[in-house]
């Protein structure tokens, strides 16, 4: 598996190696040693997973201490821009993010931390993104920063009159807005 650094801290890249022939292909989607090694100890409790057509954009999203929330997350089918923003306080990134096209024929996989918020807009006609989580969904530690801060100033790839939010998303607050993470960096 080649793991890729990002130009976050912490945010890794995996790229499975596949393995393929006239009959399809297989890889390792996970192995625990090799995440290890470079993300460090992390235990998953949850796996998630959504389907959404194009335009859909789901975040930027995080959880509050105490029930911070690391993800690692593909797309198992169709294409998404992946983000993650740096939300740690007192961090030399603060603000910053990075942006990744995964898809399911790239098999790329993104490690999100806990410090960062998260978020992907789909680009091709639908998407399966699969998320596996080092905490479990806490509704009272539930946040978010708006997709569209200037701040921020993501390049989600699609036209803001075709983005898809939800109501939460919608009414998310801007960065300047927000404590941030008394996370390390």
């Amino acid at each position: 598996m080649n793991v890729i650094q990002t130009a976050l801290p912490d945010v890794l890249l995996f790229e499975p190696r596949v393995f393929g022939d006239e009959r399809g292909y297989f890889f390792e989607s996970f192995r625990l040693d090799v995440f290890e090694r470079h993300a460090g100890p992390r235990r998953f409790v949850q796996d998630n997973e959504s389907l959404s057509r194009h335009g859909v954009l789901r975040g930027l999203h995080y959880q509050k201490s105490p029930h911070t929330q690391g993800k690692l997350v593909r797309a198992i089918r169709g294409t998404v821009l992946d983000v993650a923003v740096d939300i740690r306080r007192g961090s030399p990134t603060w603000g910053k993010h990075v942006a990744e096209v995964l898809s399911g024929e790239n098999h790329r996989m993104m490690w999100i931390p806990p410090g960062f918020a998260h978020g992907f807009a789909v680009l091709s006609d639908t998407a399966l993104f699969s998320y596996k989580c080092d905490a479990y969904y806490a509704p009272e530690s539930d946040a978010g920063v708006a997709w569209n801060d200037p701040e921020i100033g993501v390049d989600w790839r699609i036209a803001p009159g075709d983005v898809s939010l939800s109501a939460k998303d919608a009414g998310q607050p801007r960065l300047c807005d927000i404590e941030g993470l008394d996370l390390p960096f």
